[in-house]
């Protein structure tokens, strides 16, 4: 339910201090949504014709304010009527673009109604500071007494917002999924903070606490947490898994100095510095060339192990897995050709053949393993 502010105090002294005697309700609708919503012809004049077109406006948009201030002004009118003034009340509407036509229009209309009823003295009521941007112009055609603004003060929208808010922080507060990071984290922070700080460790601490926070961070963020517990279960799989990431990490490392030792000395003087070593091309090229294979060997065990333990599982369902292994060694020639060029100083056109050859070993892998997916799993297709 909506209900709207409403101040009668205001409106009852702002027209005891003025000598009006004949009022005049405005409502205004500068968009002109009454009439491109509900195709209402403004000015829309009288009680009768007002709440006629205030219903046709919510059924059209239900969550239009502009209904809401035509309301607003037909209590405002009875109001006024019953305390004895003579009043009259309209609804006028400017155009869809707003601007200097949507001002026009609105004074044009009260004129129009003007002619019929001589008021003196008129009453504003609007939604927000749009429709209030053509009070000045109004005010050239008809003093205004008072501005009245209607303002939502309950909607399900902002109940739904604090209930959604309310739900989360008891989730945070009693749900040991999330407490344990959202309170005991910063919780554990500080507490080794103000210890420390009691014997005098203020700076040292400081740096240990960041780290503790950044590596939380980043083991929520990469779910870190979760893939070592799942791989870390006593199964087969589990232990496939574990030892073939351990193998694989290994060989990734043990790929740099392998690389290393592959860059003959002689090239390398003494004197170079970081910059010219990273951008000398034999030298880049020889590391490459001796990282090349341990490194691919590397990958080769994760991917290899991450789809024996699927297998092993009972869920190789994902064609991933398997294009994985055969992405990585259609790859390996062309990065080796391209060892070749930094170091003999060959042709780039020649990683156009190796480059072909990858993408068809790709390409005829991949409809090989979605047409046998696609047979064995119904026309459905499991790629994640």
């Amino acid at each position: 339910m909506i209900v709207l502010s409403q101040k009668p105090d205001k409106l009852e002294k702002d027209i005891h201090a003025s000598i009006a005697n004949k009022l005049l309700v405005i409502c205004v609708d500068r968009d002109n949504d009454v009439g491109e919503k509900a195709g209402i012809v403004t000015p829309v004049v009288g009680r009768d014709a007002c709440i006629e077109a205030a219903q046709r406006l919510a059924l059209e948009d239900p969550e239009n304010a502009d209904s809401n201030s035509i309301f607003y002004a037909i209590k405002t009118y009875e109001d006024l009527t019953s305390k004895g003034y003579q009043t009259e009340i309209i609804t006028v509407a400017g155009t869809e673009d707003r601007g200097v036509q949507a001002d026009e229009k609105i004074v044009r209309e009260i004129k129009q109604v003007l002619e019929k009823f001589s008021a003196n003295g008129a009453v504003i009521v609007s939604d927000g500071e749009d429709d209030e941007s053509v009070i000045p112009v109004i005010q050239n055609v008809l003093p205004i007494i008072s501005v009245q603004r209607v303002v939502m003060k309950v909607s399900r929208s902002v109940e739904y917002s604090y209930a959604v808010f309310g739900k989360y922080l008891k989730m945070i507060a009693y749900d040991s999924k999330y407490s344990k990071f959202f309170l005991g984290l910063p919780g554990i922070l500080l507490l080794i903070g103000g210890i420390a700080t009691i014997f005098g460790y203020t700076e040292e601490i400081f740096a240990v606490l960041i780290s503790i926070l950044g590596g939380a961070f980043l083991i929520r963020a990469f779910d870190v947490d979760k893939t070592l517990k799942k791989w870390s279960k006593p199964t087969p799989a589990g232990f496939i898994r574990v030892f073939t990431m351990v193998t694989g990490i290994i060989l990734i490392l043990a790929s740099i100095p392998a690389g290393i030792a592959l860059v003959e000395q002689q090239i390398v003087n003494t004197n170079m510095q970081l910059f010219d070593v990273i951008t000398n091309k034999i030298i880049v090229g020889q590391f490459i060339s001796g990282v090349l294979p341990i490194l691919w060997i590397g990958f080769g065990s994760i991917f290899g192990g991450i789809l024996l333990s699927n297998w092993l599982g009972g869920s190789l369902k994902k064609i991933s897995d398997v294009l994985r292994l055969i992405v990585l060694g259609a790859i390996y020639p062309t990065v080796a050709q391209f060892t070749n060029i930094l170091i003999h100083d060959e042709s780039p056109f020649t990683l156009i053949p190796m480059l072909l050859v990858g993408l068809v070993i790709t390409l005829i892998s991949a409809t090989l393993l979605f047409r046998r997916y696609r047979k064995h799993k119904g026309g459905e297709i499991l790629t994640e």
